[in-house]
């Protein structure tokens, strides 16, 4: 297939694009520009590079964008809670809006699939058990209700002609050329490498499910090659049910790889977003898709490569590898505006 990727300059898209090419796809993508700044490594083994990517916002796309291609997966937006609460506004016309008009456009130009890149968070605050792709969800942050919103206009899109299916990551963690350290596991583990303490500011006691950024780009392979009739305007929660653990236990993890690191923990924060979940479906109903990483396996593969890059405490800090950071920089020095166009 030839395949549009929205984000290709992002944390997932950066690992996603090789990982399709070295399948046999024609990738090609768009994507703002925001992060390019930061690369934390590179990585001979996936390479080559996405052959094109048009830098254009998303809400800006046109309709030449979509010609000839066959299948579109969208990554693009503003990503993780404090980015959207910054400014919700502009997450609404980004996340939101700016989603369902790409997606329209899509449709239009005859592309037959459309992966979405959607989130565990929109079930927001549960009650302790396990939350499947039938519960009701519960959003608590600008970034999830533009998830459910999302998910809410382009599924009843799904056609014959134009199959949707919706992606409900857990939280990411694992290494990419465009590093995020502003999740949770990735965060920890720098913390633990720098400056060999990681102090949680609450007791550590809500519960997160995490999925590995190469698991990611696998359900995302698996969505675009599945016969159309077993994916088509499904939804799936992405991750493994043993990948569910309160905050603490994954900082005790990180302790424990990071040897001479030390935790400390502080009192019940006011954030109720906690949550468990079942991912029962996918590991029974989307084709051959395997759930491979587990947090540990991933704690340990993030402190390899901090050895072996020789990883700093300025590396950890750089703006780039900060979602927020970053779009507050380019806000204070005039390159984008207040409606995060560039100038």
């Amino acid at each position: 297939m030839k395949i549009l990727i929205t984000g290709t300059e992002g944390y997932v898209g950066s690992r996603l694009a090789p990982l399709l090419i070295a399948a046999g796809h024609d990738v090609v993508g768009l994507d703002t520009g925001f992060y390019r700044e930061g690369t934390l490594y590179v990585d001979p083994k996936r390479m080559p590079v996405v052959p094109m990517t048009r830098l254009r916002d998303l809400r800006r796309a046109e309709a030449g964008d979509f010609q000839g291609i066959d299948a579109v997966v969208h990554l693009a937006e503003l990503s993780n809670d404090p980015l959207g609460e910054n400014k919700p506004e502009v997450t609404y016309k980004i996340n939101h809006e700016g989603s369902v008009h790409l997606a329209k456009l899509a449709r239009a130009a005859g592309v037959r699939r459309f992966v979405y890149a959607s989130s565990c968070s929109v079930y927001g605050l549960g009650s302790g058990d396990f939350l499947s792709e039938e519960s009701p969800v519960n959003p608590q942050t600008a970034y999830a209700v533009c998830k459910t919103l999302v998910e809410r206009d382009v599924r009843p899109m799904g056609s014959k002609d134009f199959c949707v299916t919706f992606l409900r990551n857990a939280t990411a963690f694992g290494p990419s050329p465009r590093m995020r350290f502003d999740i949770v596991i990735n965060d920890l583990c720098a913390l633990a490498w720098t400056k060999k303490r990681i102090a949680m500011t609450s007791d550590g006691s809500p519960w997160r499910p995490v999925v590995h950024v190469e698991d990611m780009c696998s359900a995302i392979r698996c969505s675009l090659e599945a016969p159309t009739e077993a994916v088509n305007t499904q939804i799936y929660n992405v991750g493994r049910n043993s990948e569910n653990y309160r905050i603490r236990e994954i900082a005790q993890q990180v302790a424990e790889v990071f040897v001479g690191c030390e935790v400390s923990s502080g009192p019940a924060a006011a954030d109720n977003r906690s949550y468990r979940v079942s991912f029962d479906k996918i590991a029974k109903q989307l084709p051959g898709f395997v759930c491979r990483w587990s947090a540990r396996e991933g704690i340990q593969e993030l402190h390899d490569l901090f050895h072996r890059i020789d990883f700093t405490k300025e590396m950890y800090e750089f703006r780039a590898f900060t979602r927020l950071k970053e779009l507050k920089y380019l806000s204070r020095t005039g390159q984008i505006d207040e409606d995060f166009f560039w100038r």
